[in-house]
C-alpha cells in the first residue's frame, strides 16, 4: 500500500531534507491542488509546525481531512487534540514524541488515555530513527532507544508503526531495509517505511516483505509517477 505525503509548514506543502527547515528543498502554495493529485489514496498529513512547536497548521488540516482520506501527524500531543482530529475526519492519528517521556522513556498514562477514548485501531505511533536510535521533538533529540525493542513495548497501543529513516528522509537514497526487516519479525501490527524510498523497486521489495510505503520527495520531483 502507498501512502502520498502531504508535509505543511506556514501553510504550504514542503519537502526538506532531514526534517530541517534549513534544507528545504521543495514548498507549494496550492494545498487542495496537490491534494487531489492524490485523491485516490488515504494521504498523510504531516503538521511540520506544530511537530516542531513553531507553530500550526490545524485549519488547513482539517479541511484536507473533510475532503479526501487522510491519516494525520505531527504535533499530537494531547488526547484532546488527537479526539478534535478524528472529529474532522482524519482516519488514523499519528503519535511521535508523546508516546515517550522527557526521559526517553514509554508515556504509558498517556498512550493508555488515547486507547480508552479511540481505540488502538486509530492510532499510529511513530518510530522515527536516525543513527539506530528513536529521536523525538522534530528529530532534534535522540531517547537513545533502540526501535526494535521499541515497537515490542508499545504495539499494544496502537494498529501501526510508522517507521521513518530520518537520516535519509528527502534524500531520495533508499531507505533502511535491514531495520524494517527486523520490525516486522519483532510485531503482528502493521509496519509503514517512509524516508529515502525512490523507486518502484523499493516499492515492490517492501510490498514483498508486507510492508508499506510513503512517499514524499520521489513524488514530487517525479522520480515516481502514481499511476
Amino acid at each position: 500500500m502507498i501512502f502520498p505525503s502531504i508535509d505543511l509548514m506556514n501553510g504550504k506543502v514542503v519537502q526538506l531534507v532531514q526534517g530541517k527547515k534549513e534544507n528545504k528543498k521543495l514548498e507549494i502554495d496550492d494545498v487542495l491542488g496537490v491534494a487531489r493529485k492524490f485523491s485516490k489514496y488515504q494521504i498523510q498529513v504531516i503538521d511540520l509546525d506544530a511537530a516542531m512547536g513553531s507553530g500550526s497548521n490545524l485549519s488547513t488540516v482539517k479541511v484536507l481531512c473533510s475532503k479526501f482520506p487522510c491519516r494525520v501527524g505531527g504535533g499530537i500531543r494531547t488526547v484532546e487534540r488527537a479526539k478534535e482530529l478524528i472529529k474532522a475526519g482524519a482516519k488514523k492519528i499519528i503519535i511521535g514524541s508523546a508516546a515517550f517521556k522527557s526521559d526517553g522513556t514509554i508515556d504509558v498514562l498517556f498512550l493508555k488515555q488515547l486507547n480508552k477514548v479511540m481505540g488502538k485501531e486509530k492510532i499510529i505511533i511513530a518510530i522515527d530513527s536516525k543513527d539506530g536510535k528513536v529521536v523525538v521533538k522534530g528529530w532534534k533529540e535522540s531517547t537513545g532507544a533502540d526501535p526494535v525493542k521499541v515497537v515490542k513495548e508499545l504495539e499494544k497501543y496502537c494498529s501501526e508503526f510508522l517507521y521513518t529513516y530520518v537520516d535519509k528522509e528527502g534524500m531520495m537514497q533508499g531507505t533502511d531495509f535491514s531495520t524494517l526487516r527486523k520490525l516486522k519479525y519483532a510485531t503482528s501490527n502493521e509496519i509503514t517505511a517512509a524516508g529515502g524510498i525512490s523507486s518502484m523497486d523499493e516499492i515492490n521489495r517492501l510490498e514483498r516483505l508486507g510492508v508499506n510505503s510513503v512517499l514524499g520527495m520521489a513524488l514530487y520531483t517525479g522520480k515516481i509517477n502514481l499511476p
